[in-house]
């Protein structure tokens, strides 16, 4: 590395110390050529792989005519297709639009949302989210203590309840399912009423909390529940949206609407641009300038990158091919699964799969380190997530071909005996 590290904070934890200088599709090269397999996706972000020439088409065109357009004091015509390609693949009943930079943001407008409509205050999250690092996200999350460490006293008015891990709680899926509800009503009776509850958040997969999809008849409980109480429900689609399960959004996997939709990552295949939709009727109880930024829904480029993004997922059927190379992942990872007793759990959506490792039962982080690290050495790039860090998740760009797949499962395997 450059001796210029030094003046990056050391706040930033870093899992290489290689230097990309170009990407291309599923690969990143550093200035000496060397190639590696990224299926990370800068953390599910790069969905379109990395530098997809038709994005960067619409950015350098965009960049050539107008950079910035403050949304308080002019309307840019590059977030108005935006807000259009958009409503063309959100559920129905999302018919309106609000552009800011990252998935914290996202969720605190989610928020602020959700209680300037309904007048009620407390929000119910899930054991083991993730919803983001400023003030009320890191409040609302929960996969690990780190993200929160010493930032306490936290807004309040959060409540976290069980979430459907089955393989946690070595149970099969209903059973799960029937325990997470029933303790998401014993909440409801012992800490946070429903008519004091704003919104119930939840990703449909769970992302730092260890890639545990939700089953589907859980969200149509959720979805139940929430018709009944008048309480709002908001999918935290930050991670698991924009093709990387296999559908454009997870919650079409369950056949669930939610009343605010939360996007980002894969929405710009790179630049710095998140969402949240939500029907007009819901919109309409946002009081104009309580909530806003200098740059959200005014950065054109972001804006053009992610209307391009959109059409090329369409485009080059992305979606479909999510779901088609997931299928052979899961079932190439579950062939080693067969062979090595230390993963414990095979799961996933599409391209957002996690392998879990367990000893004797127990959560083993440093049989995951030290596959993962296995795996850099043969520069194929994979990161942990999960509570205790034993789950490696799987998140290659969208465009990966079975070949691809292939060579990433020949090298895991490699590294699972070495």
């Amino acid at each position: 590395m450059s001796d210029a590290t030094t003046l990056l904070a050391p706040v930033w934890t870093h899992m290489t110390q290689i230097q990309p200088v170009r990407g291309e599709g599923i690969y990143l090269f550093d200035a000496a050529g060397r190639r590696y397999t990224d299926f990370t996706s800068g953390i599910g972000v790069t969905n379109t792989g990395h530098s997809h020439p038709q994005v960067v088409q619409a950015i350098q065109e965009q960049a050539s005519q107008l950079v910035f357009g403050q949304m308080n004091i002019v309307v840019p015509p590059a977030t108005l297709r935006l807000a259009e390609e958009l409503n063309e693949v959100t559920p129905a009943s999302i018919d309106q639009f609000f552009f800011s930079n990252s998935g914290a943001e996202a969720v605190e407008a989610a928020v602020k949302l959700a209680r300037m409509a309904t007048k009620r205050r407390n929000i119910i999250v899930f054991q083991g989210s993730f919803h983001g690092r400023t003030h009320q996200a890191m409040a609302m999350t929960t996969s690990k203590y780190v993200y929160r460490y010493n930032y306490q006293p936290l807004p309040g008015a959060i409540f976290v309840a069980p979430f459907p891990y089955a393989y946690y709680y070595g149970w099969d899926e209903a059973t799960t399912i029937d325990f997470c509800m029933q303790q998401l009503d014993l909440l409801l009776k012992s800490q946070s009423a429903a008519d004091e509850t704003a919104a119930i958040v939840v990703e449909p997969v769970l992302g730092e909390g260890g890639y545990v999809p939700a089953p589907a008849e859980f969200l149509r409980r959720l979805r139940a529940l929430c018709d009944e109480t008048g309480i709002l429900l908001v999918l935290d689609e930050v991670q698991s949206g924009f093709g990387r399960t296999g559908k454009f959004f997870c919650c079409e996997h369950a056949d669930v609407t939610p009343d605010i939709l939360v996007m980002a990552k894969g929405l710009g295949s790179g630049m710095p641009i998140s969402a949240i939709g939500a029907r007009a009727e819901l919109m309409a109880h946002w009081k104009p300038g309580t909530h806003g930024g200098t740059y959200g829904g005014g950065n054109a480029v972001a804006a053009a990158a992610a209307a391009a993004t959109i059409r090329v997922l369409q485009d080059e059927h992305l979606v479909e091919n999510a779901a088609a190379m997931g299928e052979r992942l899961m079932h190439g990872l579950r062939e080693l699964q067969a062979e090595h007793p230390a993963i414990g759990d095979v799961r996933g959506r599409g391209l957002m799969v996690g392998t879990e490792f367990t000893v004797n039962g127990k959560p083993a982080p440093e049989v995951a380190s030290r596959v993962q690290q296995a795996c850099i050495a043969r520069d194929l790039l994979l990161l942990t997530c999960g509570t205790y860090g034993n789950v490696i998740r799987w998140i290659p760009p969208l465009v990966v071909n079975a070949a691809q797949i292939d060579a990433a499962l020949g090298i895991f395997n490699e590294a699972l005996a070495a």
